[in-house]
């Protein structure tokens, strides 16, 4: 995350400069309690759209919806995501985006629930990219969950454990984990692979 690209991007979506904004994102991505949920984490994802691109129906779009997709992060929360559309939604809405791009991008960051139907292709990437960090190589994706665990490091072990099996159960009973089949062809394998090989130590 850095300021010039903020600025680009502001530029890109025809909106003012935002420095105030811009820096709102990275103290909310700076908090202390996140391991995973960071700067780092955004960057990640930056750059997966970048090398996607030409997936993107509309990449300006989706490149503030990863911006604002976990600027809201609690643990305990079920409504980060809800949160993050609408702090987006509020940005957008006072900086004279257009109604239906705000709404666009509203379903963009609710897309990353991973729970809901998704209608767009823009959503179908935006999930995909999310998701890169499942097929990552062993030594990268291994540390994903030793982060995810200190995020939730106030859970007892045995409910931890329970709980963390049954969400990556849900995405390996899938018919397939990546929508786009660039993704699908550079992470499938290696997603299944990793989730497994954690259920079973779990």
């Amino acid at each position: 995350m850095n300021e010039e690209r903020w600025n680009r991007l502001m530029t890109a979506a025809g909106l003012a400069q935002s420095s105030s904004c811009f820096h709102s994102l990275l103290a909310a991505y700076s908090e202390k309690h996140r391991h995973y949920h960071t700067v780092s984490h955004i960057d990640a994802m930056l750059g997966n759209l970048d090398a996607a691109g030409e997936l993107a129906a509309n990449p300006c779009e989706i490149e503030i919806a990863i911006w604002f997709h976990d600027a809201i992060y609690k643990p305990f929360s079920k409504t980060n995501e809800h949160d993050s559309a609408d702090w987006a939604q509020d940005f957008l809405s006072k900086a004279g985006y257009n109604g239906k791009g705000i709404d666009t991008i509203h379903g963009l960051i609710m897309a990353t629930l991973h729970g809901s139907k998704l209608v767009t292709a823009d959503e179908e990437l935006i999930v995909d990219i999310d998701l890169c960090i499942l097929g990552a190589e062993e030594e990268i994706y291994d540390q994903f969950e030793v982060n995810i665990r200190k995020e939730y490091r106030l859970v007892p072990k045995p409910l931890y454990k329970k709980k963390r099996k049954e969400i990556l159960n849900m995405f390996l009973t899938r018919d397939r984990i990546y929508n786009t089949e660039q993704f699908y062809d550079l992470y499938e394998n290696s997603a299944r692979a990793n989730l497994s090989r954690t259920i079973a130590t779990l």
